[in-house]
């Protein structure tokens, strides 16, 4: 017990425990002088005596400094606030419908956007672990025993290549990924960006879209960080309920940091906007009361809206549901733009598209996909199996 306790911590069946003696050197005579009749029978007992024990996981991989998370954040708020501005540039100098050349730069900012979303969820992978001396047989087929510790790695599919997560259909394999699905969310969170400049808004409303195309930086970043707090009470938490009362103030922390960042850009795009082109008449109450009025609160609610689905929507790709992410992107860019054509036609509009236009369509498009993937992300966000 004392030589071979590392053989039966680990073993998963006391025919694992026979071969590693065997393999020793041990055969029928040593098992005699332990009074046994052969291997297999040392092999049980030693194998009922022995607790188990997972095996050490190794040196944790290395956590994502905080200056890559900035950079990452950075770069992710200008590549997606330059197409935003150039749009916004193109509707500012021919207002009204949009022609050719609106519609041409829609089409590459919404590429080009598009194209960001698929690279972004392109982050670290956990490093592999050590080898131990014993491997445990049976492939993805093998499964913890009754007696095993309920180690929060194992339930997390941590160690090892083939361990089993309770919510995942088998091994995580390195560049595995679902393009398609990842290219349908960019075009849906490009749409669901570009919908009330393409559909033809005011000033207010352009500066407002560029600040939520630069607010996807902080998303990024809040991302990178959920998933260095996630995988940091994952290697210290004891127990599933451990870990989901460590991580349950995580999100709120997370929403409310991105909503505070978004009306910091927002209200510094309105600034900007006041500044350049003030509206005409007498200004009262100097620069902060101009900027107050430039937006109302229905444009105030519909960028909440829009920033909060961007938000849960990144937080979801980067735990790897894609399809998730999209789906709801995709409800709300649908019905944005179909409430935008309900509020174009003469009398079928609500008195709140009527009276504040894209952004009530905004508002009442993004609203229930929010409160739909509110409570998904919730649950996804919160099992150790989203942090391998």
């Amino acid at each position: 017990m004392t030589r071979h306790r590392a053989l039966c911590e680990q073993a998963v069946d006391p025919l694992e425990i026979a071969a590693g003696l065997e393999e020793a050197g041990l055969g029928a005579g040593a098992a005699a002088r332990y009074r046994h009749a052969d291997v297999f029978s040392l092999a049980e007992e030693l194998y009922a005596r022995v607790p188990r024990r997972p095996p050490d996981p190794g040196a944790a991989e290395p956590a994502e400094s905080w200056r890559r998370r900035s950079g990452a954040a950075l770069w992710t708020a200008l590549a997606a606030a330059l197409p935003c501005a150039a749009l916004a540039a193109v509707r500012a100098v021919r207002p009204g419908p949009p022609g050719a050349l609106g519609l041409l730069v829609a089409v590459a900012a919404g590429g080009w956007l598009a194209a960001i979303a698929v690279r972004a969820p392109a982050g670290p992978e956990p490093a592999g672990h050590r080898a131990t001396g014993y491997a445990p047989p049976g492939g993805p087929e093998s499964r913890p025993q009754p007696g095993d510790p309920e180690r929060l790695e194992y339930l997390a599919g941590r160690p090892g290549a083939w361990s089993v997560s309770p919510w995942s259909a088998g091994p995580v394999r390195r560049g595995r990924r679902p393009r398609p699905v990842v290219l349908g969310y960019g075009l849906a969170a490009a749409a669901t960006l570009l919908l009330p400049l393409v559909a033809g808004t005011g000033p207010a409303q352009a500066a407002m879209v560029v600040a939520a195309g630069a607010a996807l930086g902080a998303a990024e970043w809040s991302a990178r960080w959920f998933r260095h707090v996630g995988r940091i009470h994952l290697r210290t938490a004891a127990t599933i309920t451990d870990f989901r009362s460590r991580l349950r103030p995580v999100l709120p922390v997370a929403v409310g940091l991105h909503l505070a960042v978004l009306a910091v850009l927002t209200f510094a795009a309105l600034a900007v906007l006041t500044a350049v082109a003030p509206r005409p008449g007498p200004q009262a109450g100097g620069l902060l009361h101009a900027v107050a009025h430039r937006a109302d609160a229905v444009q105030w609610a519909a960028q909440a809206g829009q920033g909060l689905l961007l938000l849960l929507a990144v937080l979801l790709l980067h735990r790897g549901r894609a399809g998730a992410a999209a789906a709801a992107l995709v409800a709300g860019s649908a019905g944005t733009a179909l409430l935008v054509l309900l509020q174009a036609r003469t009398g079928l509009g609500r008195p709140l598209l009527v009276e504040h236009g894209p952004a009530g369509a905004l508002l009442l498009g993004t609203g229930p996909a929010v409160a739909l993937l509110l409570p998904y992300a919730w649950v996804v966000l919160g099992r150790p199996g989203s942090y391998r």
